[in-house]
Parts: structure tokens; sequence; C-alpha cells
């Protein structure tokens, strides 16, 4: 006779018994997929340059371009060629534009479609979770219930929510977000034209973008300042007005958004990784181990942050790491390295204390091994307070980042970074070309707070006896 209970089931077999449910999800899903695969593919490329770069001798460069070429080319539902807005008035009509519509509205349009389709994303994966619930779960109820339960009634937890997937959706989607492209408008703006109505003329003309930039900067009053939601002479719109040298400011906050997301979520990861990693090795050995790592992350965190960070930039200022991708993967390494021992921290108190449980000595009884017992039975335990602190210091990772570039010693141009965007402009706050560093600090603002509201639900979730008063997560790991 089979002893097999109900709720040792696979959910393979348990998704046969009952496969409509998961057949109905699977296809919305496939449709979400499909209408922006072009975008998926785009990102597949966009990583496959990325490994081949930092390769020496690039091998295999040529083949990936022609890829990335050949990715660029497949229309998404949400992209610029879709919904185009970067079209011209010809002194009756606009042409080239989305239904004929103005720019500034196609505009609008394309940003409603991006918005949507992230939203219809999140309630699929919602809607996925809640189906696994419903048919496929194997118990009635488990701790995440109530974890998601408690989050769903943090009101500030679901304003940072909110917040987060609006930044996170700004840099995924910056290239359809920007009223133009990074390389028509800032990268490489002499090797592009535009159309443009001429009053003087009364004709359409063409000029290249970098001269059209040329006289299209903010640089005060007057004639020298194209504000936020209007046209410049070009008849180019602007939805965050432009900057200093003309270029659009909209289109270099979306993409600053990408390298602040980038370097936070990365070079936490790592963090992540060594910490966690660190943490189950003190804890399982304890002793000498446990010594030598306190001694190191006391002489680390003995320093402060924002200080190693500039140090370590000015050595390795003219050095081949620093020219790879315009200083960013530098950064990352070094934030890597200050911030493992906040991590570290943060979880060997309850990484020692789940070493101590009888489960443990039961799963050493059995016979696994030191790295099964880590992976098994003590790292689950511990992720969720990693995860607390993760994402209470990602707010501190993006405003050091935007301080080193306000410094001048973060990202490097042309890659636009919001403290470099700020620095640009502080000398026109006072003037009509304010615009130009107010947006760009009120995002860093306010993603910064979403950021630790959204971790304060977390936190508040996962442990509803948490003492509210962390001093160091709450402060970003002390940057």
């Amino acid at each position: 006779m089979s002893t097999t209970t109900e709720t040792e089931i696979p959910l393979r077999q348990r998704v046969a018994e009952n496969p409509q449910p998961a057949l109905i999800w699977a296809a919305v899903g496939a449709v979400l997929v499909g209408v922006e695969l072009g975008a998926i593919l785009q990102v597949v490329g966009a990583v496959a340059g990325v490994v081949v770069n930092l390769l020496p001798g690039d091998p295999g460069a040529s083949a990936v371009q022609s890829l990335q070429a050949a990715f660029d080319a497949i229309p998404t539902l949400v992209s610029r060629d879709v919904i185009p807005n970067q079209g011209y008035w010809n002194g009756t009509s606009y042409q080239n534009t989305f239904l004929g519509l103005s720019p500034a509205v196609a505009w609008a349009i394309r940003v409603v479609f991006v918005y949507a389709y992230a939203f219809a994303v999140l309630a699929w994966a919602w809607n996925g979770y809640n189906r696994f619930r419903r048919h496929y779960r194997r118990v009635d109820w488990t701790p995440r219930d109530d974890v998601v339960n408690r989050f769903r009634n943090h009101s500030w937890g679901k304003f940072g929510l909110i917040i987060v997937i609006t930044f996170v959706v700004m840099a995924v989607f910056a290239p359809a977000l920007g009223p133009t492209t990074m390389e028509r408008n800032i990268l490489q703006p002499y090797d592009y034209e535009v159309s443009y109505w001429s009053e003087d003329t009364q004709s359409v003309e063409t000029v290249l973008v970098g001269e059209a930039n040329i006289g299209s900067g903010s640089q005060g009053a007057g004639d020298e300042n194209v504000a936020p939601l209007t046209y410049d002479d070009f008849g180019r719109f602007h939805p965050f007005g432009t900057a200093t040298n003309g270029k659009d400011l909209f289109t270099q906050v979306v993409f600053g958004a990408r390298i602040s997301l980038t370097i936070a979520v990365v070079a936490m990861g790592i963090a992540g990784l060594i910490g966690l990693g660190l943490a189950m090795i003190t804890a399982y050995y304890k002793g000498l181990a446990d010594l030598a790592t306190v001694l190191v992350s006391d002489s680390i965190q003995a320093l402060p942050v924002i200080m190693v960070l500039i140090l370590m930039l000015v050595i390795f200022q003219n050095t081949w790491v620093r020219e790879l991708y315009d200083g960013a993967v530098l950064i990352i390494l070094i934030f890597s390295i200050v911030y493992w021992p906040f991590i570290w921290r943060s979880i060997r108190g309850p990484a020692l204390q789940v070493s101590e449980e009888d489960w443990i000595d039961a799963a050493k009884s059995f016979g696994q091994t030191p790295t099964q017992v880590m992976r098994k039975h003590m790292a689950p335990y511990v992720f969720s307070y990693m995860l607390i602190y993760a994402s209470l210091s990602l707010g501190g990772i993006i405003i050091s980042v935007a301080g080193l570039s306000y410094l001048g010693l973060g990202i490097t141009a042309p890659t636009p970074e919001w403290g470099r965007l700020i620095a640009n402009g502080q000398q026109y706050v006072a003037s009509p070309s304010w615009h130009i560093s107010l947006l760009p600090g009120l995002l860093i603002t306010l993603v910064v707070t979403g950021l630790n509201a959204f971790g304060d639900g977390i936190r508040d979730a996962i442990d509803p006896q948490a003492d509210t008063g962390d001093e160091a997560a709450a402060t970003g790991g002390g940057a």
C-alpha cells in the first residue's frame, strides 16, 4: 500500500490533475512576453555585449553587434517605433508622429502604454501567486501568508512599493520612455538630423541634432531657456526641459535612473553574497573564523564610507578599471567591498542563533556535509534578515553614487547620472533654468524615500516585532 499522502504529491502532478488554471495563466504570460519579445531579446544582446566588452581583445564583438542590430530592428508594443513622437510640423499638420498627433501627446501616450504594460505584468504575477495558493499549494496556510497580509496593511510600505515600481519601470523602459534616444541626442548628436518648421522661410528644414542642441541650451533667462513641457525652436518636445548643453533632460534622467539602479542592485547583490557566505561560515565553524571576520569587518566599518569611496576612486583614477563603462564597474566593486561588513553584521546574530538549533544537529547526524547544512538549513532562515537590510541600504548607495558624480568622481560623461545633472545646473537654481538641478534632486529624494518606505514595510511584514529604530539600516549602512 502506498504511503504517499496528499501533501507529498509533486507540484507537476498537482498541475496535471487540474491544468486549466495554470494553462490560462501561462497563456496570458505568453501574450505579455510576445508583445515585448523584441525588448527581451535586446536585453539579451546588451548582456552579451557587456560580457564581450569585459573580455580581453573583445572576441566575437562583431557578431554580437550584428546580433544587437537584428534584435533592435524587432518592434515591440511600447517601443517608439510603434508609437513615434519625433515628428515635425509641415505648416498644416504633424508628420511622422503617432496618428498625426503632436509630439507631446504622442510621447504621453507611449508613457501611458509603458506603465500600463508594466502594471499588467505585475498583476499577472500576483494572479499567478494567488492561483498557486488556491489550486496547487499543498497546505491552506503558510507563514508567508501572514507576511503578505501584513505588508498589504502597511500603508507606508505600499507607498514605497509604488515609488520603487515607478523607478524600476523608468530604468527598465528608459529607451521607450525618453522623447528621444540616447544615441541621437546624447552620445552621437552629430550623426543624426532633425526636421523642423522654420518660421523665417515658412518651410521644412533640417539641421544636425548637435547644432540644434547648441541652440536649445538652458542657461538662464530669455531665449536661453527651454522650460519643462515646452518645445524648443526646432519643434522638439522636452518634458523636463533641456540641460545646459541643450540635450533633453528627461532622456538623461531616465537613463540616469538605469545607471543608478544597476549600480545599487549589483553592488548590493555582490555584497549580500559575500556577507551571507561569511555569515554561514562563521556561524557554523565559529572560533577563529568568526574572530578573523570580526577584525576585518571592524576595520572596514571604522572608516567613513564616503571617504573610502573617494579615496579608492582617486587611486584608480587613471587605470583601465576606471574606464569600464565610464566608471560604473569600479564603483560597483568599491561598494561591494565597503558594504559587505554591514550586511554580515546584520545577519551574524540570526546565523549564530540558527546554528544552535536542534534541526542543525539532526542534519549533521544524518551525515549532511557542512555545505549542505549551511545551504539548506541555515541560509533560508537568515535570508529574510539580509533582504530587510539590503532593501534599506539601496537608497544609501543611490545617494552616494549621486554625491560622487556631483563631486566629479562618479560616473563620467557622456553617460548620464543624476548627481552630475545637479552639479551642471546648480548655478541656475535661482533662474528660469531651475529645472536642471531641481527635478533630478526631487527624483533622488523621492526614490530614496520610497526605497526606505518599502524597506520599512518589508521589515515590519517579515518581523513585526523588529526594532523600528534600526540605526544602521535606516541610514543606508552608514553611507
